[in-house]
């Protein structure tokens, strides 16, 4: 059994959740107007977001995610998940700032909440299709770690990296065939991470059997910023050996 050294995922997405809280409880609604590095998205509008997919992730806890709408839109009226996702914002954002706040605090408690009562092995429904209520849980914790960093780009912090990420690295690797799939693109191999751990010490992702012909080796906190689409892999403290090499650092991603 692999053991993370960020603890549960739960567990790590309300420690997540709670690092966001800390970001925005105190802050102004003109704070929290303030624009962050998601083009055309405030810091409010980002909270808006983390509530409505909060909310569409108990849906699916819950087994009701066929009957709910993210802010009311008809999502096959969107022609992707980004647009869906910009529609829905746009939609509801006329709430406010202090009501969004609100908002997404309940919606992550309530979030929590039903990742605990749940069987973390149960299928439930996704943007991707079926998958088990701890790859959800995971999803919603790599969303919510790089939408936390969006929000504080609006107020100019700097967040430290934890060991939370360890859980994000692993969703990267873990879907580099779904990446490649998704881009048409042809995978000729295994692959695996060799990452520095934000505390030190190394993390190590590799299939239980055979050999990885393609390895990819860095930070860890690079990895994921890639994989978030907040960073780009020339840019980052990382490097790739193998015949996927370029095309790992190009498609890996967190995200549907």
């Amino acid at each position: 059994m692999t053991v993370s050294p960020g603890g549960e995922v739960v567990d790590a997405l309300a420690a997540q959740q709670a690092e966001l809280g800390e970001l925005v409880g105190d802050r102004s609604e003109a704070d929290l107007r303030r624009p962050t590095r998601c083009p055309g998205w405030s810091a409010s509008d980002v909270l808006l977001h983390l509530a409505q997919t909060n909310e569409a992730a108990v849906a699916s806890v819950e087994g009701r995610l066929g009957d709910f709408s993210l802010g009311g839109v008809d999502g096959a009226s969107a022609s992707d998940v980004d647009d869906l996702a910009g529609r829905a914002v746009d939609a509801e954002r006329a709430a406010g700032p202090a009501a969004l706040r609100a908002r997404w605090s309940a919606s992550a408690a309530a979030q929590e909440a039903a990742f605990r009562a749940v069987d973390p092995h149960a299928r439930v429904l996704w943007v991707t299709g079926e998958l088990a209520a701890r790859s959800l849980a995971t999803t919603r914790l790599a969303e919510a770690w790089i939408h936390t960093g969006d929000v504080a780009s609006a107020f100019s912090v700097t967040l430290p990296a934890t060991d939370r990420l360890w859980h994000v690295a692993r969703l990267a690797w873990r879907t580099i065939p779904y990446a490649f799939a998704q881009a048409g693109r042809e995978l000729h191999g295994a692959v695996a991470f060799e990452l520095d751990a934000p505390g030190g010490g190394t993390w190590s992702f590799r299939p239980d059997e055979g050999t990885a012909g393609t390895v990819v080796r860095g930070a860890a906190v690079d990895l994921c910023e890639v994989a978030g689409q907040r960073a780009v892999a020339d840019d980052a403290d990382l490097s790739a050996d193998g015949p996927d090499a370029a095309a790992v650092l190009e498609l890996v991603r967190t995200f549907a």
